[in-house]
């Protein structure tokens, strides 16, 4: 049996509130463009396919696929078909996710949202990109009588937009092609609507590429530092927003949940050192093993930390995905808080997929009388557990919507203004009668 340590969550602080004019902009542009749009692809990433989707463009898309025909009450039946309206939701960089979560999170989200359609893909694999291309071409053929099939990609900042389209016009466009779009590691290089981008010339296939357009608020609370954190780590957000302390204390937390017996981080510790759950042991030993010493031979643990969070983001990741369905079905047991062997049958621990999902293992879950793993039984658990975070996520964006407190202070602000001057034009009218 694997031992695994109880891992304690970490305090964060308050998210910040960041939203440049630019993206204000496309907001209010994005009805207008969504008239003269076919196909919308929405790119998430796939390390926080729940915490990169944008509520705020929700509405604009819900009103133009009803207004090309699709039915209010059933999302997957479309009562006039004149031409084509299809949303694409394309999670990229799957290689940064394990592969045994792709297809449970595919059919629940199907479950629980049918009007998107859900494709993993990334941009260093030319299947992925292939098969993105003829799934825009495949729409285009179904209407011979439009001219051109126009695409609008949208998404967060840096979730790969323009690089994923640069990916498709080299597998549309025969020959050599250059590249289209400058891309960046840093959030918010693309900040106007490009010019159309040629993918396809038989049938004809256009796309615009659009800035990253972030939430107006990341929320209150404890739900909306952890939004802010898991943003900042996947460099969705400037990253001097967060000190590296608190990216590397969620980092480690996560990395902890998603394999609790042998984290991706062990790789850069000595041999057979075992999961870590406190922040300065940690970064302590990572000083200690890279020769992080600072003046009065103290150990570095500021520079531990950034170089802890630059690993995950250029190779560790990759490790971390590298975990398959038995790291799920192992036969566990847990010590506690005190390093204490827990032998109670009704224990559980912390496992997820990505950093939006989490769910609780208790022993019996894959294993019978005999401790043999029953691996039909996996697959169909993860798709429930990620079927319940889909839904408990979907409840929550309910109720902050309907929360009028849930704006940043600078909203807040302006929303007065904007009363204050409300009541100015009444009581101007009233007295100018």
């Amino acid at each position: 049996m694997a031992a695994i340590i109880h891992i304690p969550s970490p305090l964060l602080p308050a998210p910040p509130s960041w939203y440049p004019g630019h993206m204000m902009k496309f907001t209010r542009m994005l009805p207008s463009l969504l008239t003269r749009t076919d196909v919308v692809i929405e790119i998430r990433d796939s390390r926080l396919p729940l915490t990169s989707i944008n509520k705020s463009l929700e509405a604009a898309l819900r009103k133009w696929r009803l207004e090309r025909g699709w039915d209010a009450n059933d999302p997957t039946r479309r009562i006039i078909n004149a031409g084509p309206c299809e949303r694409l939701v394309v999670l990229n960089k799957r290689d940064l996710v394990p592969e045994w979560g792709m297809e449970p999170f595919r059919l629940a989200m199907t479950k629980k949202c049918p009007d998107q359609q859900i494709i993993f893909a990334s941009w260093h694999r030319p299947r992925d990109i292939r098969d993105l291309n003829k799934t825009l071409v495949d729409i285009a053929r179904r209407y011979p009588h439009t001219p051109e099939l126009n695409v609008l990609v949208i998404g967060m900042p840096n979730v790969g937009k323009s690089t994923l389209l640069n990916a498709l016009r080299s597998m549309g466009i025969k020959g050599k092609t250059p590249k289209a779009f400058k891309t960046s590691a840093q959030p918010g290089l693309t900040q106007a609507i490009s010019t159309r981008l040629k993918l396809s010339l038989d049938p004809l296939v256009y796309a615009f590429d659009t800035p990253g357009v972030m939430l107006p608020f990341l929320g209150q609370g404890a739900s909306g530092a952890e939004r802010g954190v898991k943003l900042a780590l996947i460099a969705g957000i400037k990253e001097g927003l967060y000190d590296m302390d608190t990216l590397a204390s969620y980092l480690l937390y996560r990395l902890n949940v998603l394999d609790p017996i042998s984290p991706a981080y062990l790789t850069l510790l000595p041999e057979g050192t075992q999961p870590i759950i406190d922040l300065d042991v940690f970064l302590s030993k990572i000083a200690q093993r890279m020769g992080m010493i600072k003046r009065g031979a103290e150990l570095d643990l500021s520079r531990a930390a950034t170089y802890f969070v630059r690993w995950w983001r250029e190779e560790g990741g990759l490790l971390a995905a590298s975990s398959n369905l038995q790291t799920l079905s192992r036969p566990l047991f847990v010590t506690n808080e005190k390093g204490a062997i827990t032998n109670e049958e009704n224990f559980s621990v912390a496992h997820g997929w990505g950093f939006d999902f989490e769910w609780r293992i208790s022993p019996n879950d894959f294993h019978d009388v005999n401790q043999k793993v029953v691996e039909s039984d996996v697959a169909s658990f993860v798709q429930l557990k990620m079927e319940e975070c889909i839904g408990n996520y979907l409840v929550q964006s309910e109720r902050e919507d309907r929360d009028e407190t849930n704006i940043s202070a600078t909203q807040r602000k302006k929303q007065l203004t904007m009363e204050e001057k409300a009541r100015r034009r009444t009581k101007y009218a009233r007295t100018s009668r």
